[in-house]
């Protein structure tokens, strides 16, 4: 798991090969500059302050300031090529996770883990790109200054250098206990800052629900009980990271201690000359950071492989069955027809659809009414393949629409709806949306002219360039249905889903948004479901859906003489309006 992890993680950072090259090598000249500096205070002990090469006055510390100014440049060019090989490795796991996320089926989408989804995109693809750059920046950078300086510590004396080998695996055994606790710290904090992400948004949307039901303290616990699990988890991990570095420094002063020792012993019997010992000292001196990074590089490299879990499980799941060849055309008319459907969730113990079959002429407006769960939304939502039948089949113009592709099937449908989605731009740009070609500003100021929204758009000061806000916050709930007419005008599509699209106006906006639907409704077909039986007295059909199946079907006048399931719920809403 761990391999297939690395493996999918590098074959992207391999797509930058050249900009991976050029970084190594910078790292390398300015790793090389490392071990230099200790190399040089052999010469300078043992010849320079005897005075037996006069010239190091001026060229050791001529070659120190060089080395210094190679190393600053190699150091920003490698920083700089990293930075660009991360933020290039971010966009292409980003772009990757969000076109999974949108070829996902409906179904992954009711599963509700929005704040798992946003971690992922905020913080999961963050720590995969950074940490995958840091860890190969660090493991090249610090193994070549630890090699270099090695051979620095076996030219001046291997017997020195064989006490240093002797401790340093104590330490690295020491330190992967502490890695392995840090991984499962890593992945609970992971999945806790989702919970964060997913408490905050939902006080967010909810702050009125908070302060009209005086939510503060349920809210504010909720919050507390995840921001606290967030600390301890924070602090499990920092004390393990901070354990690591007490317990190398104590194998780094043991084997300091013997090495002076020997040391000693050496330059007792003429073994080892003070400048041998001194770049020995220095490169030892230098040579236990770069080990101290290549040991805590193992904390960062726990989190980027959890992150890596939590990315690559998004970019992994099963996209949405796309299998149809057959494109639909313009040329569509609009007949509808369900064959002995059935419908049953996964987790459901029983069918939420059971055998039902219904036919739907072009240009007709059917109404679906029923109790809820009566199956009306689940009928209509086969339509685009947000669900499929476990049994039976859809057709479009004779054609079964499982053989159509998804964005040619798609292209035959609108929908407005009551919770109406809008996106943060402006009202033309929400207007044009999923047009499907090119239009213009006079399109556009017919459509809503024919939504009643002209006069409304005018008024503003940025007309059709207006900001309608997040969530469309700067508009009215029947300003809102309005406009989502107006994007179904435009997109003139032959079938038309109305899925309780008046039930939450008041009557004035009502009445405008009916008025409006009349435009869009004209010659098209039309799937309309409503609570409100008032809307659907028009309806060219209405089909009355109990527990799954269609129990009533026929004009309102002949429903209502039948005195049956419809007549009992068109008597008890107009009963309880009275």
């Amino acid at each position: 798991m761990k391999f297939d992890l690395w493996r999918r993680i590098y074959v992207r950072l391999g797509k930058y090969w050249k900009a991976v090259v050029v970084a190594f090598i910078l790292l390398s000249i300015s790793a090389a500059t490392q071990p230099t500096l200790a190399i040089i205070m052999k010469p300078l002990l043992d010849e320079g302050f005897t005075g037996q090469k006069p010239s190091y006055i001026w060229s050791i510390p001529a070659l120190v300031v060089g080395l210094m100014f190679l190393r600053g440049i190699c150091t920003f060019g490698s920083s700089y090529v990293t930075a660009w090989i991360t933020n290039n490795l971010l966009l292409g796991i980003r772009r990757e996770m969000f076109q999974r996320l949108l070829g996902l089926p409906d179904s992954e989408f009711r599963n509700g883990d929005t704040g798992r989804l946003l971690n992922r995109f905020t913080i999961d693809a963050g720590n995969v790109s950074g940490l995958a750059t840091e860890v190969i920046t660090v493991i090249t950078r610090e193994t070549l200054i630890v090699v270099s300086l090695f051979a620095v510590l076996l030219y001046m004396s291997w017997q020195l250098t064989l006490i240093v080998l002797l401790v340093l695996p104590l330490s690295v055994y020491v330190s992967r206990i502490f890695i392995r606790r840090l991984r499962r710290i890593n992945r609970d904090t992971i999945n806790m800052n989702a919970e964060m992400t997913r408490v905050v948004g939902e006080a967010i949307d909810g702050q009125r629900e908070v302060k009209l039901f005086d939510g503060y303290d349920h809210e504010s616990s909720r919050f507390e009980y995840v921001s606290g699990r967030l600390r301890r988890f924070a602090m499990r991990a920092a004390s393990s990271d901070a354990a690591m570095s007490p317990i190398t420094q104590f194998f780094v002063g043991v084997s300091v201690a013997a090495v002076i020792a020997v040391a000693l012993y050496q330059a007792n019997n003429e073994g080892l000359t003070v400048g041998s010992f001194a770049s020995f000292m220095a490169a030892l001196g230098q040579i236990f950071d770069p080990i101290k990074r290549l040991t805590n590089i193992a904390g960062a490299t726990q989190r980027m492989l959890v992150s890596a879990e939590s990315v690559f499980g998004l970019i992994d799941q099963t996209p949405e069955s796309d299998e149809g060849k057959v494109e639909l055309t313009k040329a569509v008319t609009g007949r509808i027809e369900y064959r002995n459907v059935s419908h049953r969730f996964a987790d459901a113990q029983v069918d939420t659809l059971t055998n039902v079959s219904l036919s739907v002429e072009p240009g007709q407006t059917v109404a679906l009414v029923g109790r809820s769960g009566s199956g009306k939304t689940t009928l209509v939502n086969m339509l685009p393949r947000f669900v499929i039948p476990t049994e039976g089949e859809i057709f479009i113009d004779g054609q079964p629409i499982g053989a159509c592709s998804l964005r040619s099937l798609r292209a035959q449908l609108s929908l407005v709806s009551q919770n109406v989605v809008l996106f943060d731009g402006t009202i033309g740009e929400n207007v044009s949306y999923g047009a499907l070609r090119e239009v213009n500003e006079q399109e556009i100021w017919a459509a809503l002219e024919a939504a009643n929204l002209h006069d409304f758009v005018r008024g503003l000061p940025d007309g059709l360039h207006s900001r309608v806000g997040e969530n469309a916050n700067q508009l009215s709930g029947g300003q809102r249905q309005r406009l989502a007419i107006a994007r179904a005008l435009i997109k003139d599509a032959p079938i038309l889903i109305l899925d309780e699209a008046t039930s939450a106006l008041d009557n004035e906006s009502e009445r405008q948004v009916q008025a409006s639907l009349e435009h869009l409704m004209a010659g098209r077909t039309t799937l309309v479901i409503a609570h409100r039986l008032s809307t659907v007295q028009k309806a060219d059909m209405i089909v009355v859906l109990d527990a799954g199946e269609i129990v009533e079907q026929g004009h309102h006048e002949a429903l209502l003489a039948k005195e049956g399931r419809y007549a009992m719920l068109y008597n008890m809403q107009f009963r309880d309006a009275a």
